[in-house]
């Protein structure tokens, strides 16, 4: 495997917001050839800009692919991952089930016992943090939008243990829609949405809460309580993280410009933008990136807003960025 290859692979649940966009990057993949797709709900349709149509999962030809990418719920993804790796098929899975290091946390925050707990733990499909630990390997597990975008937010700051250790970590975190999935729920619906703006799963229960915690824990375990609390705003993608921190009385706020364009410097999908300016939505959205933007508010505090699209740099372009590291390819093939 390398950098000239031409590698087959297959996406499940392919017809959710995830898997559409997924299937449109890797469409466009020079390394790539799309050889099925699966949708339940919708097999025989054809598939947009494709000669393919969607099939049933149990129809997927595994042994015809050197790479799966799973968009489907947690709890199936896991028992499809069990059965690539089995035929030697690499795994890129965009759901939850590999996301937590052991079957109890999992079970903590999925409420079920974890389908195959052998597999586990898995690589943190965070490249920007985690890249040296998923090149070449089968199994990766991508992160969850929330996550991506907060630990991206906050990472400089870790590293350089910047942060006061008793000080919480507020995170404002705002999603599009489509966050949500594809399925239909009445809180989804247009005219519950337009108009509107609600916080969800507060108070330290929404599930990526852990999944931030932990991987929080492995660049600095010497920090603040997280307080997280998602909303749901009226457009159809996009996602950003207002993030509030306390420093350490070594750093000063007027500094963390410099740290963390020193820290992005060479990241290919992560923008700091100059001093003075703001991140927003536009910055992200139908972009494979990440956008950053930090606005000092004392000597201590200090207001970080990170954007990214939950679709993409929040799901299928970072599966894509994972796919490229694990074929020992140019990471950022696709995607620029």
């Amino acid at each position: 495997m390398g950098a000239s290859d031409i590698y087959k692979v297959g996406v499940y649940g392919a017809s959710g917001y995830a898997g559409q966009d997924l299937i449109e990057i890797l469409l466009r993949h020079p390394q790539v050839e799309v050889i099925f797709a699966t949708s339940n709900t919708y097999s025989g349709e054809a598939i947009p800009n494709s000669d393919l149509q969607y099939i049933p999962h149990d129809d997927a030809p595994l042994s015809d692919v050197d790479a799966v990418f799973l968009a489907l719920p947690h709890k199936a993804s896991a028992v499809v991952a069990a059965q690539a790796l089995a035929v030697g098929v690499k795994v890129i899975d965009l759901s939850a089930d590999f996301r937590l290091d052991t079957p109890e946390r999992y079970e903590q925050w999925y409420k079920v016992p974890h389908p195959h707990p052998e597999l586990l733990p898995t690589p943190y499909g965070l490249p920007e943090i985690n890249r040296a630990n998923i090149r070449g390997v089968n199994l990766v597990a991508t992160p969850g939008c929330y996550p991506t975008t907060t630990l991206l937010g906050l990472y400089p700051l870790l590293k350089a243990h910047a942060l006061a250790q008793h000080a919480p970590i507020i995170v404002d975190a705002k999603s599009g829609v489509s966050g949500a999935g594809r399925s239909p729920k009445p809180n989804l619906h247009f005219v519950e949405v337009f108009g509107n703006l609600s916080p969800y799963s507060a108070g330290r229960s929404h599930r990526h809460v852990g999944e931030i915690e932990q991987e929080i824990a492995k660049i600095n375990g010497n920090v603040g309580t997280l307080i997280f609390t998602p909303h749901l705003v009226p457009v159809d993608r996009g996602l950003m993280a207002s993030i509030y921190v306390t420093l350490n009385d070594d750093v000063d706020s007027s500094h963390a410009q410099g740290l963390y364009e020193e820290i992005y410097d060479t990241e290919p999908l992560v923008r700091v933008l100059p001093a003075g300016q703001q991140a927003t939505l536009r910055h992200a959205v139908r972009k494979n990136s990440c956008t950053i933007s930090l606005t000092p508010v004392t000597e201590n505090y200090l207001h970080i807003t990170s954007v990214t699209d939950n679709l993409r740099k929040g799901a299928a372009s970072q599966a894509v960025q994972n796919f490229n590291l694990m074929m020992n390819i140019t990471e950022t093939t696709g995607l620029l």
